[in-house]
């Protein structure tokens, strides 16, 4: 809960730091500049919101690892939903009303996040999975687009250390195997998901292993 809230704040507050200039600069998504990317996140503080909001009378069917669907295809940018949310942003015309939307919805997420029981069952994808383990897969998720927004905007606050070792954690236990411990955190999540193409030394040291990779997480 605790490494959720700390994601999560620094994800909000990186974008709060944000010039408008910024907006219009490219992110770490295949297709998506920084002003769509954020526009997702406005998506993402809504699902938080949603899902908290769903209780489930059943017994979980995910967790913070079962919960992905893993695939080694990464995204172009013209999936449809992709598609509609760079019209979203586009919509906004002006990165204060993308800032103040975020800040509104995305507040609310992390403060309905804070006044969750940890072993609440919650629906959503047509899965249940306790609240903890749904906070644990918003850490990877924050964590990794904060890796995006800060992709091309190298004097951008880097996340905060604890979500990267918790996301590498579930990382590696997403892949069935730990990466290599030369290997920072921020690479092994780089390139762990197709963000960053290995180096020689990285790819050597990643062997047989490498050749699953990206993992492309859905």
């Amino acid at each position: 809960m605790d490494d959720f809230s700390r994601s999560w704040t620094a994800l909000l507050a990186a974008v709060a730091g944000l010039d408008d200039a910024d907006f219009a600069r490219p992110s770490g998504c295949t297709g998506w500049l920084v002003r769509d990317l954020v526009c997702h996140l406005v998506i993402d503080a809504q699902d938080i919101l949603i899902t908290l909001a769903t209780p489930a009378a059943t017994e979980p069917t995910r967790d913070a690892v079962t919960y992905w669907d893993v695939t080694g295809t990464p995204p172009t940018g013209e999936d449809p939903l992709d598609a509609l949310t760079v019209r979203l942003a586009a919509a906004y015309e002006e990165p204060w009303l993308l800032k103040f939307h975020l800040d509104d919805v995305g507040s609310a997420a992390g403060r309905a996040a804070g006044l969750a029981a940890p072993g609440l069952r919650v629906g959503t994808r047509d899965e249940v999975l306790a609240v903890a383990d749904y906070l644990s897969v918003y850490v990877l998720e924050s964590t990794l687009h904060h890796l995006d927004l800060t992709a091309h905007l190298p004097e951008a606050p880097a996340p905060p250390a604890e979500g990267l070792a918790r996301s590498r954690e579930l990382l590696d236990a997403i892949a069935g195997m730990p990466f290599p411990s030369s290997f920072s955190d921020t690479d092994a999540l780089l390139i762990g998901t197709g963000r960053r193409t290995a180096t020689e030394s990285e790819a050597a040291g990643l062997g047989e292993f490498g050749g699953r990779l990206p993992l492309i997480l859905g």
